[in-house]
């Protein structure tokens, strides 16, 4: 600041009487000076700002690391996204893609699994790890299946998800686990449908209730539930009167599991009513059971 005092007055000195030559003068000088300034500002500024990519192998091995020995699988979903943002269309990349969708799997993070996984199958449809993200989709739907008395819908997109794995990759390890896992889902929904047919029939809503166990019937017939339907739709069949469909129903069920205690009972009150355990070919009970096979 002195030096630029100085200046100014050795200027003013030099030539007496010019005023606005003056501070014309002084203004372009100034002007210099802030910008000088304000350019090495930024120089320095963005040097600071400038972070230097890590290799994607040393990324991705520090995130195996920290999931299989430190179980930290959110430090370790972090490394294999940094891999992913700083190495974007590497291999690096893909391989730390499904371990990350499997790094969200192993710390019940299931929304961000899914996320993960469905990027990975839309981003590398032919990749041999496909089937395996299609899985970890349909395994954390099938993580989150509630109790039979709340909503079923992630049961359902469980049951989508898994039938997408036996469909497209039939032939892999991920097919047979994935078609254990749809029997118990189906299991779960038949379930349900079995609560709500049960609450309708103690209030004497037989309608309601035979549509119910008639869903069970139709689409979950290999379940556990389906000899408890048959007999259900005995009772209801009976209590409104149409004894054709209650003597098919008892038949039907006698027919496939003879020694069900459900058939005993159902047998019982048919022959209560003084009738006989009777199938009606053209009953959709009878039709139901030989679509699929059975009867």
């Amino acid at each position: 600041m002195l030096a630029v005092s100085r200046s100014m007055n050795s200027i003013a000195t030099t030539r007496p009487g010019s005023g606005g030559a003056l501070w014309r003068v002084v203004g372009r000088f100034c002007v210099l000076v802030l910008l000088a300034v304000s350019v090495s500002g930024c120089s320095w500024f963005v040097r600071e700002e400038v972070i230097p990519d890590e290799p994607a192998e040393k990324l991705y091995n520090e995130g195996l690391y920290l999931m299989q020995n430190k179980r930290d699988y959110r430090q370790a979903a972090k490394k294999f996204e940094e891999v992913d943002r700083q190495h974007p269309y590497s291999e690096w990349a893909r391989k730390s893609l499904i371990m990350l969708a499997y790094a969200h799997y192993e710390g019940t993070q299931y929304d961000d699994t899914i996320n993960a996984a469905k990027r990975y199958v839309t981003l590398h449809p032919g990749s041999p790890d496909a089937a395996y993200a299609q899985y970890l989709i349909g395994s954390s739907y099938f993580d989150q299946i509630p109790d039979i008395t709340r909503d079923q819908q992630r049961t359902e997109k469980a049951l989508q998800a898994l039938d997408e794995v036996v469909r497209k990759y039939p032939n892999t390890e991920y097919a047979t686990s994935a078609k254990r896992k749809m029997e118990m889902a189906r299991d779960q929904l038949a379930g349900k449908e079995m609560d709500t047919a049960r609450f309708a029939q103690k209030r004497s809503q037989f309608i309601a209730a035979i549509n119910r166990y008639k869903v069970v019937i139709t689409q979950y017939q290999t379940t556990r539930h389906v000899e408890e339907a048959l007999m259900r739709l005995t009772e209801c069949y009976m209590a409104l009167g149409i004894v054709n469909e209650a003597q098919t129903a008892a038949a039907v069920l006698g027919h496939n599991f003879p020694d069900s205690s459900w058939y005993r009972d159902a047998y019982g009150l048919v022959k209560g009513g003084g009738l006989e355990p009777r199938e009606d070919n053209a009953s959709w009970i009878s039709k139901a059971f030989k679509r699929v096979g059975l009867g």
